[in-house]
């Protein structure tokens, strides 16, 4: 993971440029005095991408056939839900 070392003032400048970084992969370590004051990264990704899940069924002899529709559906139901998905915690 590539890392940027940045002042105080340059993550107030222009905050949303930090955050394209941190998008791309980066790690930003904001400074003051050359002393670390915070860390922002990336928030590590859970779950399977769509293209892992597809390799996996094909390795298991699946063979379920994805249409253009389905893609077109699952594309719809991603961009509906725009915030995570938090299941309730059982006790």
């Amino acid at each position: 993971m590539a890392q940027v070392h940045i002042t105080e003032a340059e993550a107030a400048r222009d905050f949303r440029a930090l955050l394209e970084k941190v998008r791309q992969g980066a790690e930003v370590i904001i400074e003051e005095d050359a002393r670390p004051i915070a860390v922002i990264k990336p928030v590590p990704r859970t779950g399977r991408m769509i293209s892992e899940c597809i390799a996996l069924a094909k390795a298991h002899g699946s063979r379920a056939t994805l249409t253009e529709d389905f893609a077109r559906d699952i594309e719809e139901a991603i961009k509906s839900h725009k915030e995570p998905w938090n299941p309730p915690s059982w006790d």
